[in-house]
């Protein structure tokens, strides 16, 4: 298969292209297999991308809008709804909403995907289970992670703490904690760190969720990662709080945070509708410091979140909107600039064996936009796509 007069975005290029923009890409099987100048440069026909990479998503708990309502601004009242929901979760219940995530996901270009996995207490959760099985199900589509999301004080229960963690490793995952002016929080991080360095487990926070500038999470994290010498990766979700925080301190946090190789992934959709005033017009809101984590190296990540559930009410599984609202949100201009925050940060992030950049002899998993130029990137025609995966064509493209 040839795919001729392409844009490729430079973050995603893994080849030398001169002073080429526009190129031609050619198909063998399931790999690239070769990439050069088109003849016309000024004729783009559309931009190419590597397949997209969801860092940060909750299938257990997506599309309950209707039976929970939603929150409207309030993280703890979303927190409390969903409590009283998840008692009554089966692996009936929740594996068609699970699969339903994946299909949307699959269907709009994704390859990869991490869900948090509610896991309140020592045994582990009904969506566990369900997990594994639609995991080895969809093996060769979407390759699948997940992070056991608990709050910190039940792994003061060190039988419990150290259970989750067992449990956590035989199922392949990722530690997790909720992470929020929690007091004494450099002793509870400090706990999951020994559970995480016993096992040899990643880590993956929910941290700094709000808008209190004393919010340290975030900074207690990178702290830990360098006093530990912590050898795995870690990821920060959120990290809204950042955004209040004085100019100095905040450039400090980052510092430490990219000294760290930590790995920040900014939520736009849940975290704008979750954090700032209702009762006026919603200043200041919930994103974090994109531009100056990149300036430090840092390059973050754009994931979905919630979708349809009690956080945020709307939304679906195709990363190109969120990219599309987190480009507005943060003024990530150029737009074709930032690509590689839902294809190359997050494919690091996950550790995945392919980092995303396009190049011959990479897998011709791939995302072809109808987008010619950066102005139509996040508008509905440039978002039209077609799917490519080992080689092929999806029969249902967007």
């Amino acid at each position: 298969m040839k795919l001729e007069s392409l844009r490729i975005p430079q973050p995603l290029r893994g080849f030398d292209a001169g002073d080429a923009q526009v190129f031609d890409v050619t198909l063998a099987g399931d790999r690239v297999e070769a990439i050069v100048p088109s003849a016309l440069q000024a004729n783009a026909r559309g931009t190419l991308l590597s397949a997209l990479v969801e860092a940060h998503a909750h299938i257990d708990k997506n599309y309950t809008v209707q039976e929970v309502g939603a929150a409207q601004g309030n993280l703890f009242a979303a927190i409390e709804r969903m409590e009283k929901h998840r008692a009554g979760w089966t692996s009936q219940t929740l594996r068609p909403r699970m699969e339903r995530a994946l299909q949307d996901a699959w269907q709009s270009g994704t390859r990869a995907l991490r869900t948090h996995i509610d896991w309140v207490q020592a045994e582990p959760p009904a969506a566990l289970a369900v997990f594994e099985a639609l995991r080895d199900e969809w093996r060769g589509r979407i390759e699948l992670q997940f992070v056991s999301l608990t709050p910190p004080d039940v792994f003061a229960d060190l039988a419990a703490g150290e259970r989750i963690a067992r449990e956590v490793k035989r199922a392949g995952g990722v530690l997790g904690a909720f992470v929020y002016r929690n007091e004494g929080i450099v002793h509870k991080l400090g706990r999951v760190f020994d559970l995480a360095q016993q096992h040899g487990l990643g880590l993956d926070f929910h941290v700094d969720e709000g808008l209190d500038a004393e919010a340290s999470g975030l900074r207690s994290i990178a702290q830990l990662v360098r006093a530990r010498d912590f050898r795995h990766h870690v990821v920060c979700g959120h990290c809204c709080s950042l955004s209040m925080q004085d100019d100095a301190v905040a450039n400090e946090t980052l510092a430490l945070c990219a000294g760290s190789g930590l790995h920040i992934v900014a939520l736009p959709t849940t975290n704008l509708y979750l954090q700032g005033a209702w009762d006026r017009t919603p200043v200041p809101r919930g994103i974090t410091r994109i531009h100056e984590a990149a300036a430090r190296g840092l390059r973050v990540s754009l994931a979905t979140d919630n979708v349809q559930d009690a956080f945020y009410p709307y939304g679906s599984y195709d990363l190109l909107e969120t990219f599309g609202l987190g480009v507005q949100m943060a003024h990530l201009a150029p737009a074709g600039e930032w690509f590689d925050t839902i294809t190359v940060s997050p494919a690091k992030a996950l550790g995945l064996a392919w980092d995303g950049r396009i190049a011959p002899g990479c897998p011709a998993d791939l995302v072809l936009l109808a987008a010619t130029d950066e102005h139509e990137l996040i508008g509905p025609r440039g978002r039209q796509r077609t799917v490519i995966r080992a080689g092929r064509i999806l029969e249902k493209t967007q």
